[in-house]
């Protein structure tokens, strides 16, 4: 007898549909045979599922057993189709009835070998490709339930042991699909316990971060240890825009699916902020492997990239970012075909100014000598250097101002300022524009900022006293709109050029090694 679920399988982000059939063919010789291009995760399975049989009172069936996944072409390389499969063995083998609802809902989940159904990754998608499909809806742990929640229009159904399953699709328990409520998820996991207040100081990196939230710029940072480079990274998640709905789902999909989804939380309702270590490999920051899964600047999409100690990252792996920081996404190439995972995020870099970390501070000395610091920044590239917007220095506090008992800037200020600039450039663009200044593109560049002579005459001595680039100079246009949506002004002025053209003032050290 034959029988036929459908599930799903993860293809970087996103879930293909997969068709699970089961034949059984009594008086031939015992044996199971699994095909369709089957890892090693999925072809163990077979001795979870016999126990797991056995362990919840069900007949293992002593026949040929055939289980085929189809398309046989797709790489399937997860537990989570031991579920299916089990399901199908009590069907063909006629101890589960056949009826509407096996076509009606796909199903998917791990066994453990006394029948509890443990939680998988990627459940988000594989809800919203079954929505696409038409399915009424999809079976799945009890665990992942929540997350898979979210999706409108398709009925979730957690089940926690095989037992369950097996009653549901056979009518004798009745499971009431899973509900998802909006407010209640953002009351609990959108609010945020940190502020700018906690940030001694510094008011003129505050004044930069704003900047850099309200266009979208990327922004490095140079000073010495201790100076609150970190604090202020963290921080930018509390006066950024919060997500939209389809925002949420997007970063969702993209933790789920590499399992990094807190199992209690449905969605990602405060912005991403990764912190790699300098030590990443290149597969781990942009993603890669042998199937293709995305890295840490895709779990940063629509939040926050801070890479710490910039200088000390290997050079290669700094490289490799260049083309997913100007174009938003990420591509990996391999034998089976190529993925694309989302990437548009803000960058944020942090670095000493030498390899001690004290060269300009006016307390410490400097123990590096000119061959040690030239090699340290050499780590970095002019052309990584371009593409990071916004270059400020970030001194050491005075005493006198870490002593203070005043609060100073606070997030709920910045985020104020933030949300008014990106309010003009939300009018400025509409939906099908870049939303945010640092996306614009050289023809929208041209129609937005189009400069005074004044304006211009400063920029034109600008680029030719500091050496810059072609893309640094578009760079500075797009971040003197910014500074002039900050004001509320219509043009850009030659004073929103002075400060945006002071936040690239750090180019003169690269240029003059």
């Amino acid at each position: 007898m034959l029988a036929k679920f459908v599930t799903y399988s993860l293809l970087g982000i996103d879930a293909v549909p997969v068709e699970v059939e089961v034949d059984i063919s009594p008086a031939a010789m015992p044996k199971t045979t699994l095909v369709g291009l089957a890892e090693a995760a999925v072809r163990e399975s077979v001795h979870r599922i016999e126990r797991a049989l056995v362990n919840s009172g069900y007949h293992r069936p002593i026949d040929r057993i055939v289980i085929n996944l189809s398309p046989a072409d797709l790489p399937k390389d997860a537990a989570s189709f031991d579920l299916p499969i089990a399901l199908g063995v009590l069907v063909a083998s006629g101890q589960l009835a056949a009826s509407e609802k096996l076509t009606q809902y796909a199903v998917t989940g791990e066994l453990a070998l006394d029948g509890v159904v443990r939680p998988t990754r990627g459940t988000l998608s594989m809800a919203l490709s079954a929505r696409e499909r038409g399915q009424r809806g999809l079976l799945v742990p009890a665990q992942n339930a929540r997350e898979a929640s979210v999706v409108e229009g398709l009925e979730i159904i957690a089940v926690g042991t095989f037992a369950e399953a097996v009653g549901f699709f056979s009518d004798q328990l009745d499971l009431s699909p899973t509900p998802f409520s909006w407010d209640d998820t953002v009351a609990q996991f959108g609010r945020y316990h940190i502020d700018y207040a906690d940030v001694k100081g510094q008011e003129m990196a505050k004044r930069a971060v704003t900047v850099a939230s309200a266009g979208g710029h990327h922004l490095l940072m140079i000073g010495s240890p201790g100076t609150g480079k970190t604090l202020l990274a963290q921080r930018l998640g509390t006066i950024l825009p919060d997500l939209s709905p389809e925002e949420s789902l997007e970063v969702t999909r993209i933790w789920s699916a590499v399992g990094r989804l807190d199992r209690d939380q449905p969605l990602m309702l405060q912005r991403p902020f990764r912190n790699p270590h300098h030590t990443i490999s290149e597969a781990g920051l942009v993603g890669g492997g042998s199937i293709p899964a995305p890295g840490e600047i895709s779990l940063a999409h629509h939040g926050v990239l801070f890479l710490d100690e910039l200088a000390e990252f290997n050079r290669r792996t700094l490289e490799v970012m260049r083309q997913p920081l100007e174009d938003g996404t990420v591509t990996i190439s391999r034998a089976m075909g190529s993925l694309t995972f989302p990437a548009s995020l803000m960058l944020v870099a942090a670095m000493n100014p030498c390899p001690c970390g004290y060269l300009g501070d006016p307390k410490r000395a400097c123990n590096c000598t000119p061959q040690q610091i030239e090699r340290y920044l050499s780590k970095l590239s002019g052309p990584l250097l371009d593409r990071l917007d916004i270059h400020i220095e970030v001194p050491p506090v005075p005493f006198r101002e870490l002593a203070d008992k005043a609060t100073g800037t606070t997030s709920e200020q910045m985020r104020t300022q933030v949300l008014q600039a990106r309010d003009r450039q939300d009018q400025r663009f509409g939906s099908r524009g870049p939303r945010v200044n640092g996306r614009m593109s050289p023809s929208q560049i041209r129609r937005h900022c189009v400069l005074e002579p004044d304006a211009e005459s400063l920029l034109k001595a600008a680029m030719e006293q500091m050496g810059l680039s072609a893309r640094a100079h578009d760079k500075i246009l797009r971040i003197a709109r910014t500074i002039a949506d900050l004001a509320g002004h219509d043009r850009v002025t030659a004073e929103h050029l002075s400060e945006a053209i002071n936040y690239r003032a750090l180019d003169r050290r690269w240029k003059s090694r």
